[in-house]
C-alpha cells in the first residue's frame, strides 16, 4: 500500500517512514504541502499523512482542496497541537482521522489500517493464490484456514510474489521492493527468507507455492499448482 507523507521534520520523516516500510507499506516523503498536494493529485495513494503544520500549503489546505475537487482518498492529519478547534476543523474538512505528536509509529500503523478498512473502493483487500489468502487490509494470511504468523520482512515478501502469479521476480526486483535497497549481487538474503516462507506456508506435502526459477529468480505458482 503507497502512503504519501506530508512532513518537514526530517528526523520525524525519516523515523517514521522506516516504521511504516517495516510493517508492509511503501512511502513517499515530502517536506513541503506544496509538493505534497501537487503529488496527490498526480500520483494514486492508498491514504495520505499530512502534518498540519507544512511550509507551503499547509494539511488543512491540502486536504480541503482535494476534497472540493472531489477526491476521497483516506486522509491521517498530524497535529503537535491539542486543541480541539483544530482537529474538529479537520475532521469537517473530511479528515478521516487524526494523531497528535508524540505517537507511536504502531499507533499511526493501526489508524492507517483502519482508515483503510472503512474507506470505499480501494480495489481488491484480498490476495489469494490456491487456498492461501492474505487479507491486506488486516495483515492476516492463513491457508486452508490455518492463520501463518509472518514477519514485517516475510510478509512484504508473499505479498510481492503474490500479487503477480505465475510471473518471474528477480532477486534484484525483490531486494528493491522488499528491503528498499541494493545489496551484494551475491548476498543469499532473498533465498534465505524464501526458505522461511515456504516453510510456514508449504505444510500440506505438495508442491512449493513459490516456484525457483534457476538463475533467474522465483514466482508463485499460479492457483498455487
Amino acid at each position: 500500500m503507497r502512503i504519501l507523507f506530508v512532513e518537514d521534520d526530517e528526523k520525524i520523516a525519516r523515523f517514521v517512514s522506516k516504521g511504516l516500510e517495516e510493517e508492509g507499506f511503501e512511502v513517499v516523503h515530502v517536506a513541503d504541502g506544496d509538493d505534497g498536494y501537487d503529488l496527490a493529485r498526480t500520483q494514486s495513494f492508498a491514504a495520505l499523512v499530512l502534518d498540519i503544520m507544512v511550509p507551503g500549503r499547509d494539511g488543512l489546505s491540502i486536504l480541503g482542496r482535494l476534497r472540493k475537487k472531489g477526491d476521497n482518498v483516506p486522509v491521517v492529519l498530524v497535529t503537535a497541537r491539542t486543541e480541539l478547534d483544530e482537529r474538529v476543523e479537520g475532521l469537517e474538512l473530511g479528515a478521516d482521522d487524526y494523531i497528535s505528536k508524540p505517537f507511536y509509529v504502531e499507533e499511526l500503523v493501526a489508524r492507517l489500517r483502519s482508515v483503510l478498512r472503512r474507506s470505499k473502493g480501494e480495489g481488491h483487500s484480498v490476495l489469494q493464490v490456491g487456498d492461501l489468502t492474505v487479507d491486506v487490509m488486516t495483515r492476516e494470511v492463513s491457508r486452508s484456514g490455518e492463520s501463518i504468523e509472518l514477519t514485517a520482512r516475510e510478509y512484504s515478501l508473499l505479498t510481492f510474489l503474490m500479487r503477480s502469479p505465475g510471473h518471474v521476480r528477480t532477486r534484484t526486483q525483490i531486494l528493491e521492493h522488499v528491503w528498499g535497497y541494493d545489496f551484494d549481487p551475491g548476498s543469499n538474503l532473498v533465498d534465505v527468507y524464501i526458505q522461511r516462507v515456504r516453510k510456514k506456508i508449504d505444510t500440506g506435502g505438495g508442491p512449493s507455492l513459490i516456484e525457483t526459477v534457476r538463475g533467474v529468480g522465483y514466482k508463485m505458482r499460479t492457483g498455487g499448482g
